[in-house]
């Protein structure tokens, strides 16, 4: 093996070192992060002043670990106070720290940022405006290490006293996330001694689950070990696609953004650069292409994992069913949408990628290359861009962690593959096609595709707050006439912007010109699945768009109809009916946000067989846990390490109820259970077989019988 060759092959191990190495890594976001900060709650009178109190957090952070400061924006999630209820007092400034928290300018950001470490106290003072007063909240905060950041952490206040008589009241130690609060002196009189610890606080709209006796959510936790029959249970399987999917919807994207405008021409300029930079020496032109395809690599999956690092694990499975988050997806896609479409173009400051130039320019070696590869990345944004953004966030609430590394993988490969491969085989580039009006039609048709997968973000939003401005009749009118509409820009019926004029052999201008065979098959396929959806519009399943659509019982008209629908939406009251009814119990946890929910509701619950166990023998009880619908008193409940947490929502409730009595996370999740609650079989996660789905409720049957 020659001296260049050894060369080649230890530079390529290093920069895949680089890459995989990284991805190994984050094998440990998966691990739950321990309490990384301890947190007590006081009440203290300011000295000198009577009508001043001051709410204090005190906080106890690991070592490697920082809380951000309040006054960062644009970057982290920065500590906060927020008082949901407030009578005899108003907030005086803002959350205050100390110690001075310390300034640094954060690369990952690109932004000055404070955070402060090992102990501070987070200060929120309140100016008494006379009487009794009552201040119900809560801080929320951030934690990060070098590696990775917990999700936004509430820490609840509770406090209350009189104007004359201010006293400070410790919050006990043991108890992390929440406070006690401090009773006013006529509510203490009053209080009979051995009833101290079940009275509620005066003014709080909070109600303890020991309050409560509908609340499911002190059940005892199930052990699985103990229950016989069913399909074993698969944590992973009811939210996360398989990674090797999300890395070929990656190699899709990187093949995709090779075809665009932005890309395609620079493919032959890079090529013949290398060949040309070290003609007396093909293996050196050869290798330098190599490299600079591992570095397009490095660049993109790089992208992938600060992705991970800034949301964090716990923070990207929760984000799926974020509705305000899944309105900013919405919006980000229509934006990138109309850029393909014409609109405008997204570009990043040239002065980016001339700095970059100069600097390839200068550099030698391996700094050279890949200072000319996050060249490419920057020159070719405004087509990628899109792409990857829309990559991105199909992965990002795919429910996986490393997805965003291994669908970057795969983009980064497909794109850099035929920087290498023309290298390699010089002779190629001659039957590369040529540039033209054909790249336009490919961001036309992805600008379509973009705006159709929006609509699918706003659904989700829609369904969690009830607004019901996007039936399923309204989102597939929608998808067919976006689809009809790329099937006749495919034909050349319509003309956008940035489309270019043809013209014939006179030099007249062609007003529809001939199309290729390739573009005439698109243009076939966009009209066939138009049409494919249209007897959606009274009622048909349409499993190929079931997980994009909303679910079918927010269509209004429907014929003959094969849909299984819950009757109850709430645990205790489908108990009950179960009970009366002598059925066994199926509960379905599931999400407004849920694709795989829509898949298993279209594809296994409308078979004929399952259907009719469902609809006969059991009492479907349907639990969305992303349900913003607000509950008509706060729960207070009890987490496993004995801190105490609020439920605001009920889809707080039914994921809380998930949780700790089924001990599982993720949707679709099916339980089947008998008249007191208790389990018949093993739970069902996503599995598309109808077989095994009959089994699974026929075992459960035979159990409760």
């Amino acid at each position: 093996m020659t001296t260049t060759t050894n060369t080649l092959v230890r530079n390529l191990i290093a920069l895949i070192a680089a890459v995989l190495l990284p991805i190994a890594g984050s094998a440990q976001f998966q691990m739950p992060v321990a309490q990384p900060v301890q947190t007590q709650l006081a009440q203290r009178p300011v000295a000198g002043h009577d009508d001043l109190v001051d709410i204090v957090l005190i906080m106890d952070i690991a070592a490697g670990w920082h809380v951000y400061g309040p006054d960062n924006t644009g970057g982290p999630i920065p500590l906060t106070f927020k008082a949901e209820q407030i009578s005899g007092a108003t907030l005086q400034g803002g959350v205050q720290l100390s110690p001075s928290p310390k300034r640094v300018q954060d690369a990952i950001f690109d932004c000055e940022v404070t955070y402060v470490e090992v102990q501070a106290t987070a200060t929120q003072r309140l100016k008494l405006t006379g009487g009794d007063w009552h201040v119900q909240g809560f801080f929320q905060y951030a934690a990060c290490n070098d590696q990775t950041c917990t999700a936004p952490t509430p820490v609840e206040v509770d406090f209350s006293g009189t104007l004359t008589a201010p006293a400070p009241a410790a919050a006990t130690a043991s108890q992390p996330a929440t406070a006690e609060p401090a009773p006013a002196p006529a509510e203490a009189e009053s209080r009979d001694n051995d009833d101290t610890e079940a009275a509620a606080a005066p003014d709080s709209t909070a109600t303890t689950v020991a309050d409560t006796a509908q609340q499911p959510a002190e059940m005892t936790a199930i052990d699985w070990s103990q229950v016989a029959g069913g399909v074993e249970l698969d944590e992973a399987s009811g939210s996360s696609r398989s990674l090797a999917g999300i890395f070929l919807l990656g190699l899709l994207g990187g093949l995709l953004a090779l075809l665009t405008p932005c890309v395609w021409p620079i493919i032959p300029m890079t090529v013949s650069f290398f060949l040309k930079r070290a003609k007396d020496n093909r293996k050196k032109g050869i290798r330098d292409a190599v490299l600079y395809g591992a570095s397009i690599i490095t660049i993109y999956v790089g992208l992938g994992l600060l992705v991970t690092l800034i949301w964090g694990p716990s923070s990207l499975n929760a984000l799926s069913t974020n509705a305000v988050f899944n309105i900013f997806l919405f919006l980000l896609l229509v934006v990138f949408a109309a850029s393909f479409l014409g609109g405008f173009e997204l570009a990043l400051p040239s002065s980016w990628s001339t700095r970059l130039d100069s600097k390839a320019t200068s550099a030698t070696g391996l700094a050279s290359i890949f200072l000319m590869a996050l060249t490419l990345v920057l020159v070719s944004f405004s087509c990628t861009g899109p792409i990857i953004g829309f990559l991105l966030v199909d992965m990002i609430t795919s429910g996986s962690v490393v997805a965003p590394t291994v669908g970057m993988l795969g983009f980064a490969i497909a794109l850099a593959a035929p920087f290498t491969l023309f290298a390699l085989f010089p002779s190629w580039l001659q039957s590369m096609p040529r540039s033209g009006g054909w790249m336009n039609v490919v961001k036309v048709v992805l600008g379509l595709v973009e705006l159709a997968f929006a609509l699918k973000f706003l659904s989700v939003a829609d369904l969690a707050y009830g607004w019901r401005l996007l039936d399923r009749e309204t989102f597939l009118c929608l998808w067919i006439a976006i689809f009809a509409l790329m099937g006749c820009y495919l034909l050349g019926w319509i003309r956008l912007p940035h489309d270019e004029d043809e013209y014939d052999e006179m030099g007249n201008i062609v007003v529809r010109p001939r199309i290729g065979v390739t573009r005439f098959l698109l243009a076939l396929c966009a009209f066939a699945f138009t049409i494919y959806m249209i007897p959606g519009l009274w009622g048909a399943p349409c499993k190929a768009v079931s997980a994009f659509a909303p679910p079918m019982w927010t269509q209004d008209f429907r014929l003959g109809d094969q849909s299984v629908e819950a009757t109850y939406t709430d645990y205790e009251e489908g108990m009950e009916a179960a009970r009366r009814a002598g059925k066994p119990v199926m509960l379905d946890f599931t999400g407004y946000g849920c694709v795989n929910c829509r898949k298993m509701e279209a594809a296994v619950w409308t078979d004929q067989r399952v259907r009719g166990i469902m609809t006969n023998d059991y009492v479907l009880i349907s639990l969305y846990v992303d349900d913003k619908t607000p509950l008509p008193e706060t729960l207070t409940v009890t987490e496993a390490d004995d801190s105490e947490r609020r439920l605001r929502t009920v889809g707080d409730r039914w994921s809380y109820l998930q949780r700790t009595r089924f001990g599982a996370q993720t949707q679709p999740f099916y339980v089947l259970l008998d008249n007191d609650g208790e389990p018949l079989a093993q739970p069902y996660s996503y599995n598309e077989d109808v077989d095994m789905y009959i089994r699974w409720l026929r075992g459960g049957l035979d159990n409760y019988k």
